[in-house]
Order: structure tokens, then sequence, then C-alpha cells
């Protein structure tokens, strides 16, 4: 299980969807690094991961993250739960 699919909780509660192989070094990017944290995540620090999820490989990692995109925030939220 080499891939994490995962739910970041921005400042202003709303949530960011993605994919990493390092699921630490990812969320320090996202809440310390200018240039390799998401535009998104950038304006919206500190982030809290709330959700995450082991995947065998890239492919159904991205299809997993495809699929949380598409749910509305209530779907979201009860999948953190």
């Amino acid at each position: 299980m080499d891939w994490t699919v995962y739910i970041l909780r921005c400042s202003d509660n709303s949530l960011y969807t993605g994919i990493t192989r390092d699921i630490n070094r990812r969320l320090s990017e996202h809440n310390h690094n200018d240039r390799l944290a998401a535009a998104y995540t950038r304006a919206r620090r500190p982030l809290t991961l709330v959700y995450h999820e082991m995947h065998v490989d890239r492919s159904s990692a991205s299809k997993r993250e495809a699929m949380i995109k598409k749910m509305t925030k209530a779907e979201k939220e009860i999948l953190i739960k």
C-alpha cells in the first residue's frame, strides 16, 4: 500500500482532497512550503489531516480521489466521521 488518499480541513473549514506517497511530507508541504503547496491550501492555512485511506497503486488512489472530489461537502463530512 504505497499511495494515500487524504482530506485536509482548511482554516476556513473547507476541505481539500489529494493523493501522495508520503502523507507526513505532503501535510508539511501544504502547511509550510509556498512552492510545493497547492495554491488552494496556501491561502487557507493551517491545515489539519482529517481523513486518509491507503491504496495499492496510483491508479486506484486517483480514481478514489476523483470520487471524493465529486462528493458534496456533507457527504465528505460523513466520510470523515
